[in-house]
């Protein structure tokens, strides 16, 4: 269902650079087609925070877990070549999204994060 209602619109807005949306370019692991996934990243002095809304079983996540967690990172008009993906305490990952989305995360009981590591940071 996100595929075809929200996705579109989180494209669109991920790739204007405006709004809370960034893009996670990734290639498909049986297919080699280069996909593009709108999520809501946290941004970190090592790179971004990624929280797990419907688990490891999604494409994105999978793609990047199959490609030793390479990714691009496409975040206001800037790209960011990511060179690896790790998990993240709890606790690290609410702080990095901050007030009131930690809040929100919190409600809604999320728990898994990952890091992905920006290349030479």
């Amino acid at each position: 269902m996100l595929k075809h209602t929200i996705n579109p619109i989180a494209l669109r807005a991920a790739r204007s650079g405006r709004g809370p949306f960034s893009l996670v370019r990734h290639v498909g692991r049986t297919t080699g087609t280069v996909f593009e996934t709108p999520l809501i990243l946290a941004e970190v002095p090592q790179g971004f925070v990624a929280e797990l809304t419907y688990g490891e079983n999604v494409s994105w996540y999978r793609n990047v877990v199959a490609a030793h967690g390479r990714c691009t990172i496409i975040r206001g008009g800037a790209t960011f070549a990511i060179d690896r993906m790790d998990r993240l305490e709890t606790a690290a990952g609410m702080r990095a999204f901050g007030a009131p989305r930690n809040l929100i995360l919190r409600l809604l009981r999320r728990r898994e994060f990952r890091l992905l590591h920006v290349a030479g940071r």
